[in-house]
């Protein structure tokens, strides 16, 4: 995070006042559910206080948990090493360097698995597709019918994205050697088949719809929460404003460009994984910028972190640097946390009321 000290400011603000500050719940209740985020825990007495402040702390550790294994800060397992574990590193670049500031302006190009004519000509077809979308947004106006359409082909299609441990969406040699090793928590755990389900079923007629005009961020999620958790709020707005909105105008090595079409088409991607539709948005941008396997990584990062692995990472735009890379994982991590409040506040909401 820190190769984007901006948002790593906000981000530790957030977190430091959950832990920390004052709040509804005592220190040792809010550790115990950071580090136990995937257990299903909890009194049926909480007050609704309570009950916000553990809600914020799941979705922020959820979260966190995509970040942390999408960025290759989780080591994989290595027979070849004493210990059994490795650090995952980015090209011929180790986490290591990045925290001891060395160069990486390059990782992307470093290693030999793919072509850099390919690379750069992906890179080029994407900004080309970017650009033509600006200039069709000015000239055409979709129907709403049509707005309608395009959402709901991706949100059915995004079921059939497999992630990454399944390897169907990748060549049979991309990712069969990749093993997954997870370590073992089971004696934590009452239901070790509790996780990520998806929010419908393949091959439903009707898939349900969380439409965000309904029930936003901006307009009921965040005056419940700062009512009933005071201050954080603004803390999490805060973040999710910084990381919608940060860009340093470059692509790979180009610079003045402007992102801002990428940007939105990863955040409401991973929001359409989850069913929510934003009524004003064109998703025919999300297949036009979005390749197949930045589609596998994305729901695997975000749905199952503890699949993902370094050829994953490798596997989309290749021609990015690391910091990019890191950028497009923060985006990812706070649309995920985002989509889970939205949730979860609007089933409050409706409690109350």
């Amino acid at each position: 995070m820190s190769l984007h000290t901006q948002y790593l400011e906000s981000f530790l603000r957030s977190q430091f006042y959950m832990l920390r500050m004052d709040g509804p719940l005592p220190l040792p209740d809010r550790h115990y559910i950071a580090i136990m985020k995937l257990v299903k825990t909890g009194e049926n007495n909480w007050s609704l206080p309570e009950l916000v402040h553990a809600v914020v702390l799941l979705a922020h550790y959820h979260a966190l948990a995509s970040f942390v294994y999408g960025s290759g800060i989780n080591p994989e397992r290595d027979p070849g090493i004493a210990n059994g574990f490795r650090l995952i590193s980015v090209s011929s670049f180790c986490v290591c360097d990045l925290a001891n500031d060395n160069s990486i302006g390059n990782a992307s190009l470093a290693g030999g698995n793919f072509g850099i004519v390919d690379s750069l000509g992906e890179l080029e077809a994407l900004m080309e597709r970017m650009k033509r979308l600006q200039e069709d947004r000015e000239d055409e106006e979709t129907t709403p019918e049509e707005m309608s359409t395009r959402f709901e082909k991706e949100k059915k299609e995004s079921l059939f994205v497999v992630p990454g441990e399944t390897f169907h969406s990748f060549p049979h040699s991309d990712f069969e050697d990749d093993m997954i090793v997870t370590a073992d928590v089971s004696r934590y755990i009452e239901d070790p088949g509790f996780g990520y389900e998806d929010f419908a079923r393949r091959g439903e007629e009707h898939l349900p719809t969380f439409r965000a005009q309904d029930y936003t961020w901006e307009n009921h999620g965040f005056s419940l929460v700062n009512r009933l958790y005071s201050d954080i709020g603004h803390l999490l707005d805060e973040k999710f404003r910084m990381v919608y909105n940060l860009t340093y105008n470059t692509m790979a090595t180009h610079e003045d460009v402007d992102t801002t079409t990428l940007r939105r088409a990863l955040f409401n991607y991973v929001h359409c994984m989850f069913g929510i539709r934003y009524d004003d948005y064109d998703y025919g941008e999300v297949n036009q910028l979005l390749e197949r396997s930045l589609k596998v990584y994305i729901k695997t990062v975000t749905c199952y972190p503890e699949r993902t692995t370094k050829r994953m990472y490798d596997s989309y735009w290749r021609q990015f640097t690391h910091s990019e890379k890191v950028h497009v994982n923060l985006l990812l991590m706070e649309a995920r946390m985002q989509a889970e409040l939205l949730y979860a506040l609007r089933a409050i909401t409706r409690h109350l009321t």
